[in-house]
């Protein structure tokens, strides 16, 4: 039985941001191959160290979740205005806004998911130990935020990530203090 496969927090490789102006490790991509102007869906992490605008990603569902640091505040389009300042509560936007960043305190590391929109569509789940789950049929990654995590391929420690294979019946169990990001992704109907 497949049971996906797990991504150590340090065998990322950090890459450039589309716009040159911060850097992302890219966790999964649909479909395998795929480069930032074809794909389906994409999940990173990005580290935030200045006031640098997001790269745009038009016709793209985005969202984002703070993981590190005191977060950002976030002007979308020179008007609405979001404080990513509290840990592990995503935030949905369109991939098209322009977005500037004012950094709160210091540099920080964020958890991207995005979607193309009317071919995929999904979100970001967070879960908290200790607990046990089943996972949805539509899972594609698990990211350790912190804590120690069990998934059907193996343990997960703080920063790590599980790609999930469509196993039957999985279950993952977090520890007491564990928080994971689970993101789910299906065909948009």
């Amino acid at each position: 039985m497949n049971t996906g496969r797990i991504l150590r927090s340090d065998e990322l490789v950090p890459v450039p941001w589309r716009n040159g102006q911060g850097v992302t490790r890219e966790l999964a991509i649909a479909p395998p191959g795929a480069d930032t102007d074809d794909f389906l869906w994409r999940v990173s992490l990005a580290d935030v160290v200045g006031p640098a605008p997001f790269s745009l990603f038009p016709g793209v569902d985005r969202s984002i979740v703070l993981i590190d640091g005191a977060g950002f505040r976030m002007t979308l389009d020179g008007t609405q205005e979001h404080d990513l300042t509290t840990p592990c509560v995503p935030f949905a936007f369109p991939g098209e806004a322009a977005v500037a960043v004012a950094l709160a305190g210091g540099p920080t590391r964020d958890f991207n998911l995005m979607l193309r929109r009317g071919r995929v569509v999904g979100g970001i789940d967070v879960w908290r130990g200790p607990s046990v789950h089943d996972c949805p049929a539509d899972l594609v990654l698990l990211h350790a935020v912190q804590g120690s995590i069990v998934t059907p391929a193996g343990i997960l420690g703080r920063g790590d990530s599980w790609l999930a294979a469509h196993a039957p019946a999985a279950q993952v169990a977090l520890a007491a203090g564990a928080v994971a990001l689970v993101v789910q992704v299906h065909d948009a109907l």
